[in-house]
């Protein structure tokens, strides 16, 4: 297996603190009996005990097993031992057979992955069992029933809007997070959760924008939009009802995506992102197909105690088949069976100004209009720390708002970062100089999620 680089390893690491570790324990001193195979990295890490640590990365997933009493994964041990690995130097040689107990893990493992299969096998076939012969009567019942719910708090949110657009929105700014919780419940009792979450997050967008009257007044527009496409839902297509079902938040059955459209393809980890809102923890993983030429994205959730499983290594080719749910334009898509990684790098796709981002974004927004994040790739694009001061608003930011920054091409259109973008990582990765971006276009803002450093794509 080709080996990895550093920027790869660290964009697998839980936090910055376990990341900083890690690179403290990246030399020969601390480790001892390492060795690798083209599936398998391991060694033992001398800790403040008196028997050393034993440490297991299995390639394939990532998936990482240490002796030490880490709760975090990977913890500290995991990602040192592939930082030696990735150097090459020698502090990690080749192996015919791995050791022991990096045997035996992988061995475990592979027996627990083909009992869950299993599992699942069997449980799906209890279900296909118990849904056999469904009563369509009691179905078309609760389906009514849900669908008059929905479709009154559709109206309730009508009103809203119109009433928040006859009185103008230049008292909004004034008005405190209860106005909006209180409209988001409603939504949430209607069983519209999407829509829910974008006006709790435009709350704090609101709050904390400088530019929150027109990015209100796009959302506003994209929400009444929504309002009367469920009025006409009955004349819309499956795709259509896809990106509808979407915004508002009504899920689509995980089965019946699955016997829906396959592609299998060789697809390039262009980029991923977590979010946490304090409610539910969300990762989105960019995949762009090499025969298809379309990027889609997978998204897993974690609520409560969970845990987001472990993002895939951006450059990273994958060998799979993937369903993509209904839709018009930027397809969510989930894996049929478990990706194989390839052994060939990934590269960005396609050319793309900033002018040509925006009119893909155009096209993606005239197909689908509450799409939120259109996936685009900037070709030799600079970051660049614009003025304290907003021009458009004539005052000055606040100390502790996230610094303005934008990205600019050889044109000199530039587009603006949005507040969390990795800006300071962009910029020690690249030096300022231009490089290749993969990046989410938001509205009028972009999000660099990676970019090809040394000829490499690498995390951001």
């Amino acid at each position: 297996m080709t080996r990895w680089t550093q920027q790869q390893v660290a964009a697998l690491a839980p936090d910055a603190s376990s990341l900083a570790a890690a690179r403290r324990l990246a030399r020969p001193g601390p480790w001892s009996d390492t060795g690798s195979t083209d599936t398998l990295v391991w060694g033992k890490c001398q800790g403040s005990g008196k028997t050393p640590y034993q440490v297991s990365v299995d390639l394939t997933g990532p998936a990482f097993q240490c002796s030490c009493p880490s709760r975090k994964l990977p913890c500290k041990h995991g990602l040192s031992l592939l930082m030696l690995w990735v150097t090459g130097s020698g502090s990690v040689s080749d192996a015919a057979e791995p050791a022991g107990y990096a045997a035996q893990w992988a061995a475990e493992r592979s027996k627990r992955a083909g009992a869950v299969a299993s599992v699942r096998a069997a449980r799906a076939g209890l279900a296909a069992q118990a849904h056999r012969a469904p009563d369509p009567t009691a179905q078309a019942k609760r389906l009514e029933e849900r669908l008059a719910l929905m479709t009154a708090g559709m109206d309730d949110f009508a009103r809203w809007l119109g009433d928040l657009a006859r009185s103008g929105t230049a008292g909004v700014r004034s008005q405190p997070y209860a106005w909006w919780d209180a409209t988001a419940a409603r939504l949430v009792d209607a069983q519209l959760p999407g829509l829910a979450e974008q006006v709790r997050a435009m709350a704090s967008d609101v709050s904390a924008r400088p530019d929150w009257d027109d990015h209100l007044l796009a959302a506003m527009g994209r929400w009444w939009t929504v309002t009367r496409a469920w009025a006409l839902r009955a004349s819309a297509d499956d795709d259509a009802m896809g990106d509808l079902r979407a915004v508002i938040g009504w899920s689509v059955p995980t089965e019946s995506v699955r016997t829906g459209e396959w592609v299998s393809d060789r697809w390039t980890v262009l980029g991923a992102h977590r979010t946490d809102d304090g409610r539910l923890q969300q990762q989105r993983t960019w995949l762009h197909g090499a025969t298809s030429g379309e990027t889609v994205q997978m998204l897993d959730f974690a609520a409560g105690g969970q845990v987001l499983p472990m993002a895939r290594v951006v450059g990273s080719v994958l060998d799979a088949t993937v369903a993509r749910y209904p839709g018009r334009a930027v397809r969510r898509a989930l894996f049929v069976d478990e990706p194989l990684i390839s052994d060939a790098r990934g590269e960005l796709p396609g050319p793309g100004s900033i002018d040509a981002a925006h009119a893909q974004a155009a096209a993606t927004w005239a197909a689908n209009p509450w799409a939120r994040r259109v996936p685009v790739v900037l070709r030799r694009v600079r970051a660049t720390v614009l003025d304290s001061g907003d021009p458009g608003r004539g005052k000055a930011l606040p100390s502790a708002a996230p610094v303005p920054a934008a990205l600019v091409d050889e044109a000199g259109d530039a587009v603006r970062l949005t507040d969390d973008s990795p800006l300071w990582m962009l910029l020690a990765l690249t030096g300022g100089q231009p490089s290749d971006v993969f990046a989410e276009l938001e509205g009028r803002r972009a999000r660099p999620l990676s970019a090809v450093v040394a000829g490499e794509l690498v995390a951001l």
